[in-house]
């Protein structure tokens, strides 16, 4: 996000709905906000141009699809090799999240699978690359919430 972004309490009520309903129209959006429909238009634009808004994206059901298995890998790395794992997961068709992190683990990444036998590949490559140290995976048994989204927050 830029942080010379100015954002004031019309643009966190225009995030919020979008948020809440990201295939809202500009008047539907501003209707909710009581702001006109060229104002939350602009305000929108001004909001991607600035990198507050980084896209749009839709929320899918991935069992639908035949991932029927997530998985949670955290992983000890070489410290020179963070960079060349990072880029490995980011870039693994699999992977819906991977987090530098402080604690016993230096990176925890989520995947979604098609099956166990498709998440042990992936653990096998994960844990015979030069730069893990070590690693553990749990598997998720239920999905209690995914793709929750916070409040936006007036920056102070």
């Amino acid at each position: 996000m830029d942080t010379d972004a100015d954002i004031d309490e019309t643009d966190r009520q225009l995030l919020d709905a979008l948020v809440a309903d990201g295939r809202a129209s500009a008047r539907e959006l501003a209707t909710e906000t009581g702001v006109a429909t060229g104002t939350a238009t602009k305000r929108l634009r001004d909001l991607e141009d600035a990198g507050v808004i980084e896209g749009y994206q839709a929320e899918v059901d991935y069992a639908a699809f035949g991932y029927e298995v997530t998985a949670i890998f955290r992983l000890k790395v070489d410290g020179s090799g963070l960079s060349d794992i990072v880029d490995e997961l980011r870039s693994h068709g699999r992977t819906i999240g991977v987090y530098e992190v402080t604690g016993d683990a230096d990176v925890i990444a989520i995947g979604k699978f098609t099956s166990t036998d498709e998440m042990n590949e992936a653990i096998k490559r994960l844990v015979t690359h030069e730069n893990v140290r070590s690693a553990s995976t749990s598997v998720v048994l239920d999905t209690v919430r995914e793709y929750g989204h916070p409040p936006i927050l007036t920056p102070e």
